[in-house]
């Protein structure tokens, strides 16, 4: 086995990924309940005393409810990077200084059998992260909760085998719905959430139609539709001559349960 990935949920309501090989078990965030993440790990068959820790993303609630909780129930390191740290450990309770790890941004972190990069992304937190993973010549990026991406993070998950990729909202839901004007800024900002468009054009850089696998993450519940996420990302890989199925794997990520678990 090289690297097994499942998002365990994504979206504003929590969030909660599971990277796994034969030498370590990690999560990424822990955005829910610790009762709701032992049961999304259940259903894929994983023991949470089986973890081996929890990296965080950024210290927003909907990445963080859990990870407290978790850590002191099984005995779990957390990973954070010190501004994260700082944002967050009045948010998550007492830790154990065994269980306080840190990263630095932009350092590869090793842990197992895996080299782990955390990278700056651009969202309204004190330092968030995405992570790019790899394992031998085998490579994951994910990258959630940023409204842009500049020329070095394109770069940097190219010739991933998997994609988690935000695609938050459509822009039109977004300007037309019930959202107060200051929130539609913030999310419609650099510092927000990318769109559907955004994550197609993203995309359309890096892919090169070998087989990569495509999960759409942190969809919007009351400004995107799943099929029209992946409707408007499709036709725009499309215009670039991709050919959804047999060039690329693309699928979404759910709010409120598991995707598959992928063998990568």
């Amino acid at each position: 086995m090289t690297f097994e990935f499942c998002s365990l949920s994504s979206g504003s309501s929590g969030n909660c990924q599971y990277l796994g090989t034969d030498k370590i078990r990690l999560l990424i965030d822990a955005g829910f309940s610790g009762k709701r993440i032992e049961e999304l790990l259940s259903s894929i068959d994983v023991c949470p005393k089986s973890l081996d820790g929890i990296l965080v993303t950024h210290e927003h609630i909907d990445h963080i409810k859990g990870v407290g909780v978790l850590s002191r129930r099984y005995n779990i390191p957390i990973y954070a990077n010190e501004n994260t740290w700082g944002g967050m450990e009045d948010q998550i309770g007492k830790i154990g200084l065994e269980n306080i790890k840190t990263f630095d941004t932009g350092s590869y972190l090793s842990m197992g059998d895996l080299d782990i990069l955390p990278i700056r992304i651009f969202h309204d937190a004190i330092e968030p992260v995405g992570f790019i993973v790899r394992k031998g010549n085998k490579k994951i990026s994910i990258i959630t909760d940023t409204g842009w991406m500049n020329d070095e993070i394109t770069g940097r998950i190219k010739d991933s085998d998997l994609y988690f990729i935000e695609s938050n909202h459509d822009i039109q839901m977004l300007k037309s719905g019930s959202y107060p004007w200051p929130l539609k800024q913030r999310i419609l900002s650099i510092r927000g959430h990318m769109s559907n468009e955004d994550t197609g054009r993203i995309l359309s850089k890096v892919l090169k139609g070998k087989g990569e696998r495509i999960l759409l993450a942190h969809l919007s519940a009351d400004n995107n539709i799943p099929d029209l996420a992946l409707k408007t990302v499709g036709d725009i890989l499309a215009n670039k001559g991709i050919d959804i199925g047999r060039d690329i794997k693309l699928g979404l990520s759910h709010r409120d349960k598991t995707t598959l678990v992928y063998n990568v």
